[in-house]
């Protein structure tokens, strides 16, 4: 009872203390080619101007992703000269990449949704704004309930965006759908909570030009709002955000500091900016249907996807020049959801992955005692009640994380394997289980 009564309590201090998380701004602040004074701020995507109040800042020089920084502009102060010298502070910003010479592929971008036509509209928006020189849009309606999405491409968005129904549940099973019907020497994946960098398609694409042994590129994602404390949090905990140093990762060069290489496919990027050579996720089966959101897997379709084409001998390459703004979940409730969700999806496509490519089960097992203790790390604690509880610091995820979503993560592990066979087995009911 004792116990209980002390579980009861600390869930109840967690709660009030992310209640007392105050909302951000999000705005991008580009320095321009050189420190010349003329620093141009903009709101952050469906952002008013920036005012007197917390900020998180994207940080751009010339245009290209460089590092974020939070801070605060005092009442009567001007924004601009504010963060600009926030800017210049060091730990803020990073050496941005060269400029990308090799014209992109044709590429193809695949959206999954499903009765959430609202948010659709916006992504698609700033998907057909793309700078890029040759590109499709397919929109894959998932188990639809109702016309609404059908109706929207077809009253809004005419022939700029193909419409495909996937009767059958599940993000693995309409991304596989999309993947069937793309023409793209690339095909790119989104969600339809985000909003698209203009550059976003072309500078995930492009290095596909320049590796012929390229599979897969993923991009940096960042929040599109911070108005709620459950937004704040997720973004206090590393959110989506994989640093700003492309990176390539290459199976036949594993990398030092990456001792469950390629197990570690969280490391990678995320699914909301990712894209492959179509040629090769065709090759590697595409997506296990058994998992992602919409099924009884609850997620890792991404991780999968990442591993598989790794485990074929190609490259994967991070460029964080390849940006998108992602809406993140608004309340506790969505943050406890997400919480088991990652936890499940990231065992579940471990089970995917054995299941499917059982000769990578010694590898596993090789590198198993590290993988728990990593995952221990990742659900844990990071810091106590006095630490930073704002945006920042993406590469070292040191921002703290309430126990009891820990221990939701714990369970979402636990459970993660018997939610992937679930899946397999109604997907055996439906008859679509692909032969893998």
């Amino acid at each position: 009872m004792a116990g209980t009564a002390r579980a009861r309590q600390e869930t109840e201090r967690e709660i009030a203390d992310f209640l007392s998380i105050g909302p951000m701004q999000v705005a991008e602040l580009d320095l321009g080619a050189a420190r010349d004074g003329g620093a141009t701020l903009r709101p952050g995507p469906g952002s008013p101007p920036v005012t007197a109040g917390e900020v998180f800042v994207l940080v751009r020089r010339a245009g290209r992703p460089v590092g974020t920084l939070t801070g605060r502009v005092p009442e009567g102060a001007d924004p601009v000269a504010v963060l600009t010298e926030l800017a210049g502070e060091p730990g803020t910003e990073a050496v941005p990449g060269p400029v990308p010479a090799a014209a992109p592929p044709s590429a193809s971008v695949v959206v999954a949704t499903r009765e959430r036509v609202g948010r659709l509209a916006r992504a698609l928006d700033s998907l057909l704004a793309q700078d890029h020189p040759d590109f499709e849009v397919v929109v894959v309606d998932n188990a639809p309930v109702t016309g609404a999405t059908r109706e929207l491409i077809e009253r809004e968005y005419g022939e700029r965006v193909r419409y495909v129904r996937e009767p059958v549940p599940g993000l693995a099973v309409a991304h596989n759908r999309g993947l069937g019907v793309v023409r793209g020497e690339v095909t790119a994946f989104t969600d339809d909570d985000v909003v698209a960098d203009p550059r976003w398609l072309a500078e995930l694409t492009t290095p596909f030009a320049a590796d012929p042994g390229l599979g897969c590129a993923t991009g940096l994602i960042l929040p599109a709002r911070l108005r709620t404390p459950a937004q704040v949090l997720l973004e206090s905990h590393g959110g989506f955000a994989k640093g700003f140093t492309a990176r390539t990762y290459d199976p036949a060069d594993p990398p030092a500091d990456e001792p469950l290489f390629p197990f570690t496919a969280g490391r990678f990027g995320s699914g909301a900016g990712m894209a492959f050579r179509t040629a090769v996720l065709r090759e590697v089966g595409g997506f296990d249907p058994a998992t992602g959101a919409g099924t009884p897997a609850r997620g890792g379709d991404d991780l999968y996807g990442f591993v598989r084409v790794l485990a074929h001998g190609h490259r994967l390459h991070y460029t964080p020049s390849a940006l998108v703004w992602h809406h993140h979940r608004e309340t506790w409730r969505d943050l406890e959801t997400q919480a088991f969700g990652y936890g499940a999806g990231l065992t579940a496509y471990l089970t995917a992955v054995l299941v499917n490519r059982p000769a990578l089960l010694p590898a596993f097992l090789a590198r198993l005692p590290g993988g728990l203790a990593r995952a221990r790390a990742l659900t844990a604690v990071r810091a106590g009640r006095g630490a930073a509880r704002v945006p920042g610091g993406h590469d070292a995820r040191t921002h703290p994380w309430p126990r009891r979503l820990s221990r939701l993560q714990r369970r979402g592990m636990l459970y993660g394997p018997l939610g992937y066979l679930r899946a397999r087995r109604a997907l055996r009911t439906a008859g679509r289980e692909d032969e893998r």
